[in-house]
């Protein structure tokens, strides 16, 4: 369990704020390494205290950067970062523990509904559910990247640990699946009706011309 950087009281599995204290603390960059703050204000500002964040490396062998939060301790990820990171850091489970993640999504962090702008464009981010299950929802600009607010990275980090991934992967193979028959579904119905549509006369005169032949049949047995 997390405690307080200040107080070191036990930090809520639900969120970075000490119910002794107050205090917001740090908790997603903990076990990463060394983190070194690159640019003290970066141009980039939070979506949530709107101050500038600073630009600091999480990498260990060669440099990886990413935008944080000093106040509130929120995370902005270039695209493709989050998925990279969630990768290097964390072995994906085996199997899927589900009760884990029963658990997870029953503790996920306290976020508050609301539309923020993006930290390089300013636009407004679409709120989007990160994975199967996860528990996470994230805010992403689709040119410019995702921010998590704080807690939210360590709530990846376990999610994946408990197979989260694996999950992830297996509903998008079962949906893709779905997909892909339901478009063959839709294809036979077509060619089934472009069959019935460029074909109707010929259809109804062999009926007729069964129906004639049957007639004179019956007539040549009744006066032959």
């Amino acid at each position: 369990m997390n405690k307080c950087s200040s107080c070191g009281g036990p930090l809520p599995a639900n969120s970075v704020i000490c119910s002794y204290c107050g205090t917001r603390n740090s908790v997603d960059l903990k076990g990463l390494g060394k983190i070194a703050v690159v640019e003290p204000q970066s141009p980039r500002k939070c979506p949530e205290c709107k101050k500038n964040m600073q630009t600091v490396d999480i990498g260990n062998s060669a440099k990886f950067l990413i935008e944080k939060c000093g106040t509130c301790h929120g995370l902005f990820f270039d695209p493709g970062e989050l998925d990279s990171l969630l990768g290097a850091k964390v072995v994906d489970g085996s199997r899927v523990n589900y009760d884990r993640i029963k658990e997870l999504c029953k503790t996920r962090p306290q976020k508050k509904v609301s539309y923020r702008p993006c930290p390089v464009c300013s636009k407004t981010m679409n709120r989007v559910n990160f994975g199967t299950r996860s528990g996470v929802v994230i805010d992403r600009c689709r040119e410019h990247g995702i921010f998590l607010d704080g807690g939210e990275l360590r709530q990846l980090f376990e999610w994946r640990r408990a197979g989260g991934q694996l999950l992830h992967e297996r509903a998008r193979w079962t949906k893709e699946k779905e997909k892909r028959k339901k478009e063959e579904e839709q294809k036979k119905k077509q060619a089934a009706t472009r069959q019935f549509i460029a074909e109707p006369d010929y259809v109804y005169g062999r009926r007729e011309n069964e129906a004639v032949d049957i007639i004179s049949s019956l007539f040549s047995k009744i006066f032959w």
